[in-house]
C-alpha cells in the first residue's frame, strides 16, 4: 500500500478543514482527487507532503508516518503544487540542477536530460524559467517533482495552462507513469478525469462523499438508465413502450427522436432494431446515455449529507 490515510482531520480555528477521512491509493493506479474549492484537497495533499502536519488522524507513505518519519516521506513523494513554486531568475537546466541537488540525485546530469526530454522542454532548455509560458512552467513543475524518481506523484492541477498539444503529451506521460508509481490527482478539469483515472475520490466541506471507480460511480447515481433513438419518420410511442426492458417513453415534440427510459439491467437495442424493422422504420440512431463525470461531482457535492454518500 503506497499511501494510507485514516481518519485524517485538519482544525483551523472551529472550522473543520478535513474531518475524518480515509482512504487508500496504490500502485500501479491513478486516483483522481476532486471537490470544490475549499473541500479540503489541497490541505489533504499538503499533509501527505508534509507541508502541513494534521490535528487527528494519520497518514503514511510506502510505510512511513507523515509526522513521525517526515524526512522518509519527503524522498518517497513527488510533488507538483496548484500555484508552482519556480526561480524565475534561474535557467531551466539550472534550476533543475539545483532541485536535483536538493534531492541527493545520483547521475544528475543524465537524469535532467532525460526528464527534459520527457516532458517536451528540449526547444526551450536553455531559456531562464521567468520568460516561459505558463504551460511550459508546468512542465518544468512536473520535471521537477519527476527528479528523484519518487515513487508517489501527487499533482495538483498538472494540466492548467496547457494547450492542446502540450495537454495530450502531458496525459500521456501521466497514464504512463500511472502505471507503475501511484499517482494523486487533482484537478477541476472533469475530462482529464475520465481520461486519467482509474478511480475518482470526492470530498467535499472536509468530508469524504465518494470512493469508488468512475464507472461504478456513475453506475450508482445514473437511476434512471436511458436510451436516446431516432428513426427517419413518426413512431408510435405506446408501441415503443410495449417493448421489453422500456419503463416509459420521452418524445422529443421537434423531431423523430425518443428517449426510452429502461428497466433495471435491460439492454432492448436489439429489440428496438426490430422494432424498426417491423414498422418500416429507418434506425437513425441509438445511443445509449451516461452521465459524465462533471454531473456525477455536482450531484454528490450539491447534496453532501454530512457523510460518505450511499446513492
Amino acid at each position: 500500500m503506497s499511501v494510507s490515510v485514516n481518519k485524517l482531520t485538519k482544525l483551523y480555528g472551529e472550522q473543520r478543514a478535513l474531518d475524518e477521512i480515509s482512504f487508500k491509493a496504490n500502485p500501479g493506479g491513478i486516483l483522481g482527487f476532486l471537490g470544490p474549492n475549499g473541500a479540503g484537497k489541497t490541505t489533504t495533499m499538503k499533509i501527505l507532503t508534509c507541508y502541513l502536519s494534521q490535528t487527528s488522524g494519520s497518514a503514511t507513505v510506502c510505510g512511513h508516518d507523515v509526522t513521525t518519519d517526515s524526512l522518509a516521506v519527503r524522498k518517497l513523494v513527488g510533488y507538483l503544487p496548484e500555484h508552482n513554486p519556480l526561480y524565475k531568475d534561474m535557467y531551466l537546466r539550472e534550476y533543475l540542477a539545483f532541485a536535483a541537488g536538493a534531492n541527493r540525485v545520483e547521475n544528475a546530469k543524465s537524469r535532467i536530460k532525460e526528464l527534459i526530454e520527457v516532458t517536451g522542454l528540449g526547444r526551450e532548455s536553455h531559456k531562464r524559467i521567468g520568460a516561459l509560458s505558463k504551460g511550459y512552467r508546468q512542465r518544468v513543475g512536473l520535471a521537477q517533482a519527476m527528479l528523484h524518481d519518487p515513487k508517489v506523484l501527487i499533482l495538483d492541477e498538472p494540466t492548467s495552462g496547457l494547450d492542446p498539444n502540450q495537454l495530450a503529451e502531458i496525459r500521456s506521460l501521466i497514464k504512463k507513469l500511472g502505471q507503475e508509481k501511484t499517482v494523486i490527482f487533482s484537478t477541476h478539469i472533469m475530462q482529464e478525469v475520465q481520461a486519467l483515472c482509474d478511480r475518482v475520490i470526492i470530498i467535499d466541506r472536509g468530508k469524504l462523499v465518494a470512493d469508488d471507480p468512475i464507472e461504478k460511480l456513475k453506475r450508482r447515481l445514473s437511476g434512471d438508465r436511458s436510451l436516446l433513438v431516432a428513426f427517419d419518420k413518426l413512431a408510435d410511442p405506446q408501441k415503443l413502450r410495449s417493448i421489453p426492458g422500456v419503463a416509459r417513453v420521452e418524445t422529443n415534440p421537434e423531431g423523430f427522436s425518443y428517449r426510452l427510459y429502461l428497466d433495471a439491467k435491460a439492454d432492448p437495442r436489439a429489440e428496438v432494431f426490430r422494432f424498426a424493422v417491423q414498422n418500416e422504420l429507418v434506425l437513425l440512431g441509438m445511443q445509449a446515455e451516461d452521465l459524465s463525470v462533471e454531473e456525477v461531482f455536482r450531484a454528490l457535492t450539491n447534496s453532501n449529507a454530512g457523510s460518505k454518500a450511499t446513492v
